[in-house]
């Protein structure tokens, strides 16, 4: 355990808190930063703009993270708009990287307005406790199942890894996800499966590259406001329900505006939409972090440092990701997240009346529907309303 001491101030970091926090960085790069890769190259991206992207991202989500987490004393993680990145591989061709950067400068002040004015947050009121629990539960639950398919193709590291949580739950349960990392590095080392000499320490700094923007109206339709709608349906949805089923009342408004100034001032150097995490979020809100929900929040601050260090570091970042084995990476996500997805589970089936509901909320979100470019997480939403109100008629009918 390590303490930062200042002026009436302690600190304390567990350990717990630490690898919950390096965790949630290694799934949320290792899960998608192929992705936005593709996206800065679908602008036609030099190599020191790409770097920049990773520069600009990696600062956004640590700052945000750390700042946020440690203001609200409850764990906010904030992550890149996964589902954007997909949206701008083939939206990005042909268009040049000044008029994109103009289009990510709108969908960031789009966001601040949807939090600033309020209406993103009484949109999420609306939404029944138990269909959030049932959302959260049905994002995480990919995760489990990838851990556990991961047995195919890595059955001794998977199995040993999985071993490795059941008797750490047993015996030290508040440092079982620790534990799974360790064997899991240790066995990956001595079958040879970690590859540390792809990284190039020489090129490891970022250096920021400022693209001024072009604003178009053809990057404003084509791109600015399908991003701003799958990132706040496909990612801030899902990260609000995230903190609130796991009991914590972070104020939705000023932390949406807040990652909109975030993506504002970060867009020109490659920051194209930052949002609300909920995958990466639910490992850092687990009893795996802490006992103590009210210490929790050191997990997303651990993560915000973490993600500004990768971020000063992005010349590493590909060759770093690139040494553990997927499965290894895969089998840790899976294994911290089956607490959550339990009490997600748990919590929406617990009222009758809105169990059916639930269930199709669950069984929607964890499918990975995508229809015209918007993500499971909203259309689970959807569907789980439609089937409250259906019911609901029918008992008034």
């Amino acid at each position: 355990m390590s303490a930062m001491k200042g002026p009436g101030l302690r600190l304390s970091l567990p350990l717990s808190a630490l690898v919950a926090g390096f965790v949630a960085v290694l799934v949320g790069f290792t899960s998608s930063v192929v992705i936005v890769f593709q996206a800065a190259a679908a602008f036609g991206a030099s190599p020191a703009q790409a770097t920049s992207w990773i520069w600009a991202l990696g600062l956004g989500m640590g700052l945000t993270s750390l700042g946020l987490s440690w203001h609200y004393r409850m764990p906010v993680l904030t992550a890149w708009s996964t589902p954007g990145a997909a949206l701008l591989v083939t939206a990005g061709a042909g268009v040049p990287m000044a008029q994109a950067v103009g289009a990510f400068m709108v969908c960031a002040l789009l966001i601040t307005l949807a939090g600033a004015t309020g209406w993103f947050a009484r949109v999420m009121d609306r939404i029944p406790q138990a269909l959030a629990a049932a959302l959260l539960a049905g994002v995480l639950a990919r995760f489990a199942f990838d851990a556990f398919a991961s047995l195919r193709t890595q059955f001794t590291l998977v199995a040993l890894m999985f071993a490795a949580y059941l008797l750490g739950r047993r015996l030290w349960p508040r440092y079982a996800v620790p534990g799974v990392l360790a064997v899991g590095v240790a066995v990956a080392a001595l079958q040879g499966q970690l590859h540390l000499g792809g990284i190039d320490w020489a090129q490891a700094w970022a250096v920021p590259v400022f693209t001024a923007p072009q604003f178009s109206l053809a990057a404003t339709i084509g791109i600015a406001l399908p991003l701003f709608i799958v990132t706040m349906a496909s990612q801030n949805l899902p990260g609000v329900a995230a903190q609130r089923a796991a009991g914590y009342a972070v104020p939705v408004s000023p932390v949406i505006a807040t990652t909109g100034l975030a993506s504002l001032v970060l867009a020109p150097f490659g920051g194209y939409a930052l949002n609300l995490a909920a995958i990466t979020a639910a490992i850092c809100m687990g009893r795996e972090a802490h006992e103590d929900p009210a210490q929790r929040w050191k997990a997303a601050a651990a993560a915000g440092v973490i993600y500004i260090a990768v971020g000063l570091l992005g010349g590493a970042v590909v060759g770093l990701i690139a040494a553990f084995p997927k499965e290894l990476v895969l089998a840790v996500a899976g294994f911290a997240l089956l607490g959550t997805i339990g009490g997600g589970l748990a919590t929406a089936m617990k009222d009758e009346g809105q169990r059916e509901a639930a269930l199709v909320t669950f069984l929607v979100t964890a499918s990975g529907l995508t229809l015209w470019g918007v993500g499971a997480a909203f259309w689970g939403v959807v569907a789980g309303v439609l089937t409250l109100t259906a019911q609901r008629w029918r008992l008034r009918g």
